[in-house]
Parts: structure tokens; sequence; C-alpha cells
């Protein structure tokens, strides 16, 4: 090997040596594919996965809500606009930021019900991300200033249910469709309720029975697009609340993605 090649490998690997910023780290872009993985968004989500941003609270909870699997059903990229709703300490938006990158845009949406405690929340998350912003807003006029790709929300929608948080969900999910692109997606996640029991235990177990949703969602134009048991868990038996230590973190969910039609 030349000594120029010699010196050139050295450089590389001190590169990647190299101690990594916080708030100033640039949002990489480029393709981090394994060998032999043809999925173009391998290694975005890898990246983002691995980001060492992220708290280790976070991180320790991979195993159990599967930040890769979640990410490809949710298929954004590089690029990509996406509306975090309700992200508290932005487990997601962390996620969602590295993999849209420079070119696209997280919201970080807070509701004004609960904005006191949570603005500093996503002012946090928008002061280590460039790409990340806080709206606080009401949910039935949530509004942005671009098209989004993608609504996200993750065991949040069956709080919106409850009265005490003042949310006219049907409203919400109106606003949701208008701020989509035609074609976009709304994606959520939430603790799965036994059938038949509708959003009636949202307040006591917090759970919300999947076909509800799809009822109230389907409601506001919605079509339905697909589901993954990534997060499935046939040892709960719904019957408890989920903060129970006896299933904390272990719920059977359901994960459920609607297409905007056009």
């Amino acid at each position: 090997m030349s000594k120029s090649l010699l010196l050139l490998s050295a450089a590389l690997i001190l590169a990647g040596c190299a101690p990594t910023g916080v708030a100033d780290e640039p949002l990489r872009t480029h393709s981090q594919m394994r060998p032999g993985n043809t999925d173009p968004t391998y290694g975005l989500r890898q990246m983002a996965i691995t980001d060492p941003l992220r708290p280790a609270d976070e991180v320790a909870r991979d195993p159990l809500r599967r930040p890769d699997e979640m990410l490809a059903f949710i298929g954004i990229s590089s690029g990509s606009v996406i509306a975090d709703i309700r992200p508290e300490e932005g487990y997601f938006t962390r996620l969602f930021a590295r993999v849209v990158g420079p070119s696209g845009h997280v919201y970080a949406v807070v509701p004004t019900r609960t904005a006191e405690r949570e603005d500093a929340l996503a002012d946090t998350l928008a002061g280590a991300y460039p790409n990340v912003s806080r709206v606080t807003t009401r949910l039935e006029t949530m509004t942005f200033d671009r098209p989004l790709d993608v609504v996200f929300t993750a065991q949040e929608y069956h709080d919106f249910t409850m009265p005490r948080f003042e949310v006219d969900v049907a409203a919400m999910n109106r606003a949701a469709f208008a701020a989509l692109k035609p074609g976009g997606l709304y994606v959520i996640i939430d603790h799965s309720g036994r059938p038949g029991t509708g959003a009636t235990e949202a307040s006591t177990l917090h759970r919300i029975e999947g076909a509800e949703v799809r009822r109230q969602v389907e409601a506001a134009g919605f079509v339905f697009d697909g589901e993954t048991n990534a997060l499935a868990n046939p040892d709960d038996d719904r019957t408890i609340n989920v903060f129970d230590e006896a299933i904390r973190g272990r719920t059977d969910q359901f994960v459920y993605r609607f297409r905007k039609p056009g």
C-alpha cells in the first residue's frame, strides 16, 4: 500500500473515533446499508437507533418498543415531514429527526391542555435537533406551514378520548386529515382494550379497543392501510391498568396505519 493510502486510512479511522457533539451534531443522511440488505431506508433507521443523543433510558426500552420495525412500518425516509403528536420526552421524535434528515422536518406537537409541562420537553428536543420544532396547539385546529407525509401518535390517542382532556377527537382526526398530503399516513400506536369496550376504559385502564380507533379515524375520511403485530403481547389479558408493574412496558398494543386517499 502506498504511503498516501496509509495516511488516508489512518485519518478515516481517527475520524470514526472522534468525540461526538451534542446539540450541534450534523444530521447525517448517508446510507449505512448492511451487505445484502435491499431496503433503502435500513441505513437511516440504524443510524437513528444508534444516535448518541438518545438517552440511555430510552435505548433500554428498544427491545420492547421495536424501533426498527416501527420506523419501517411508518415508512418515512430522508426528506419526510412528520408531526409527532404529544411526544413528551421524545422517544420517537429523536428517531424521526435522524431518519428524515436536514431536508425533512419533525413537528413536536404539544396539546394546549398539557403545555405547561410539555412545552419544555419539546423545546429540549428542538434544541438538540435543528430539524425539530415545537407546535403548541389545540389538536382540533392543528395546522402546519407545509403539507405532512405522516401524522403519528404513540400511546396517547386513548388520552384524547378522556373527558378531562377536553379534545373533540372527531375534529382532531379531521385536522390530521387536512394536514396530510394526498396519500399521507396517520399512524397510531396504543394499548389494546378488550373487544366490546370501545373507549370506556381509557380513563381507568388507559386502554382503547382497536376497533373503536378504526371507527373514529375512518369516519374522518381515512382508509385503513395496514397493521403490524410487532408490539402484540398475547400474555396481556388487557384487564389491568397499563401502569401496573405487572404489565407496564409490556402491554398488548395495536399499531395501525391509515392513508389519506389521493
